[in-house]
């Protein structure tokens, strides 16, 4: 059975890539976000089993809506994506409680390999 996704990314062709590459896999995107303040908006209404979030995004970061998210949900699954360059700010992020990076450009061996995992997580 495929995860319920919530993308979060202010870049709509990087939504469209991860939605292809999870739809293609069977997974279901329940929402998309364009920055931190709706990521958390959606992520209350929708309660994604999985999030993409990108960190540097407009009106609030990816970082500050993670910790947002897992303030209230502490089990959320919450999967950073970055670009190269941005080392300090992933590992600002996996302290702050992601469960799992992603480094742009994606390669959707990647995507789905980190999806499978949180589902094997639970």
């Amino acid at each position: 059975m495929g995860l319920k996704i919530l993308i979060v990314d202010d870049a709509l062709f990087m939504r469209n890539m991860l939605r292809e590459i999870f739809t293609a896999a069977g997974h279901e995107v329940v929402g998309e976000a364009g920055n931190g303040e709706e990521a958390v908006e959606r992520y209350r209404t929708l309660r994604p089993d999985l999030v993409t979030m990108d960190i540097v995004m407009p009106e609030r970061s990816g970082i500050e809506a993670l910790k947002d998210i897992l303030r209230f949900h502490p089990q959320a699954q919450v999967v950073m994506c970055s670009a190269l360059g941005q080392e300090t700010l992933m590992a600002e992020a996996v302290e702050a409680g992601a469960r799992d990076f992603i480094v742009k450009p994606f390669k959707a061996e990647r995507v789905l390999e980190v999806a499978n995992r949180m589902t094997a997580a639970g």
